[in-house]
């Protein structure tokens, strides 16, 4: 079976297209995001692969969810996944959505990970810092950690940098270990 991914891509792909013709990449942005959100919910993805379930039922379900119900492209984009028994993909999709309007904007997201509070100017600091190491515009989220100790963990794409107190004492282990 195909990766989950690799299955979502074009459907992705597909929704940036049309957004990015529309001129309205910020409304699907948040629509597919809100989609992914809803189609992750436990109790909504374990009713999501029932074969009696008919599509135009999935759209009329989703539509009634959203706060404004669904657009006509929206509506059709849902029923497209409904039809092809992809709308359980839309989390993945959600995920490659917001990857492509990065990619497009120049931009990443970056997750600090903190012992501690971060606020005001040391966080902007830190975000600026970072954006000039990565060169390019960063979406920050931060995250209390408490077993961090003290210091930060960053996360930009697949890039860690470590520079918590757990992690320096996580390298000096090892280095009396060696």
């Amino acid at each position: 079976m195909a990766e989950i991914s690799t299955v979502a891509r074009p459907y992705a792909e597909a929704a940036f297209k049309l957004a990015r013709a529309s001129g309205s990449v910020p409304a699907w942005s948040d629509l597919v995001s809100s989609l992914g959100a809803i189609a992750a919910d436990p109790q909504v993805a374990s009713r999501l692969d029932d074969p009696g379930l008919q599509p135009a039922n999935l759209v009329a379900f989703f539509g009634s969810v959203l706060p404004g119900g669904l657009a006509p492209e929206a509506k059709n984009f849902v029923l497209m996944l409904a039809e092809n028994g992809r709308i359980a993909l839309l989390p993945e999709i959600a995920a490659q959505f917001h990857g492509l309007r990065n990619a497009a904007e120049g931009r990443a997201d970056l997750v600090i990970e903190s012992a501690f509070a971060l606020e005001g100017a040391e966080l902007a600091g830190l975000v600026a810092s970072l954006e000039k190491k990565f060169a390019r515009k960063l979406n920050y989220s931060v995250v209390i950690v408490p077993e961090l100790i003290g210091g930060v963990r960053v996360t930009v794409g697949d890039e860690v940098l470590d520079a918590s107190v757990r992690g320096r004492l996580a390298q000096m282990a090892t280095a009396l270990q060696s």
